[in-house]
């Protein structure tokens, strides 16, 4: 029954309200530092000290972290202290010391405790992991419309799976009971907001990849048609290293393809592989960027009244590519 009630997890999410009117956010994958000293990596604290800058000269409302919060098997509990080695320390620029982090798990997060990283959030103002999957509500500063995030637990969706090698594609839930009721759940959550303005879903496994791990069948068949169903404006995801803009299927049949987008997990390690170039819809790769030698990259995210701007910047603060999505 408790687990019940927390299914319904709502969080609203009161924006700075710039002069513009935005909601305003940055998104990383895979930033999880390393089990062993100094417990971060170059590439982590390049990309950290960049979002702190993003946040200061364009502006953040909260930082969405999609999964792999802690390499290589998670923490232990909730004291571990890998929450101060390869967090609260690395993310500390004065642009995000004030900032909310909405955290989902990864499949290396589920390789340890997850339950502890959501109790981690009753010891730190900054780290909000209400469940393993939940529902933000976007308040546009200046006008009486809405946006909605909602965020899901890909690994429970389906699976576990290798983040490093040719690990394959997830081998189904654990429990498949558990995964139901979180299909269930995002039904509803798509059904109920039909009415906002933008709807971002969010989970750690992508839907579309050329890259290392390719697509994921599960959420292919499971998760894509209700993107397309609901006019999804994007989907964030991490698990490859590298960032990405596929908008699915061009040309397909029913409502207009929406692009997979994401910051997919290049906050921690960046490999360039495209092997799995043949397995997305032919056409549909915008954009890729996986540079052996780049120190790191993220997203930034704005949603006003007139688009949904998804902006890829590189660690160096370069702008690597932007698309702008319009509202539903």
């Amino acid at each position: 029954l408790q687990m019940l009630a927390l299914l319904w997890v709502t969080v609203t999410v009161a924006a700075g309200g710039g002069p513009e009117g935005a909601v305003q956010f940055l998104a990383v994958g895979d930033w999880g530092g390393v089990p062993d000293p100094p417990f971060v990596t170059p590439r982590e604290v390049a990309t950290a000290a960049a979002m702190g800058r993003a946040a200061t000269d364009l502006g953040a409302d909260f930082v969405l972290a999609l999964g792999d919060n802690f390499y290589y098997e998670g923490v232990r509990d909730e004291w571990d202290p890998r929450f101060q080695e390869t967090f609260e320390r690395v993310f500390a620029a004065p642009g995000l010391r004030e900032l909310p982090w909405f955290v989902l798990a990864g499949n290396h997060d589920h390789a340890g405790n997850v339950t502890a990283q959501l109790a981690y959030g009753h010891r730190s103002p900054r780290w909000h992991f209400p469940h393993y999957y939940y529902s933000l509500r976007l308040a546009l500063p200046g006008t009486n419309a809405s946006a909605r995030l909602l965020v899901l637990d890909t690994v429970l969706l389906c699976g576990g799976g290798d983040d490093f090698g040719t690990g394959g594609d997830p081998r189904g839930p654990r429990d498949a009971e558990a995964a139901a009721a979180q299909l269930a759940w995002l039904r509803g959550r798509l059904t109920a907001a039909r009415h906002d303005r933008y709807v971002l879903v969010a989970g750690h496994y992508p839907v579309w990849s050329v890259a290392e791990h390719g697509p994921t069948a599960c959420l292919v068949r499971l998760l894509r048609p209700l993107l397309r169903r609901h006019r999804v404006t994007a989907y964030l995801c991490g698990h490859d290293h590298n960032l990405q803009v596929s908008p699915g299927d061009p040309g397909g049949q029913g409502p207009p393809p929406k692009p997979d987008t994401g910051s997919r997990g290049a906050g921690n390690f960046v490999e360039g592989s495209q092997r799995h170039g043949g397995a997305v819809p032919p056409g549909s790769l915008r954009f890729f960027f996986g540079a052996p030698t780049s120190p790191g990259g993220f997203a930034h995210l704005r949603l006003d009244a007139r688009a949904a701007t998804v902006t890829f910047l590189e660690a160096t603060g370069r702008v690597l590519y932007r698309v702008a999505l319009p509202p539903r």
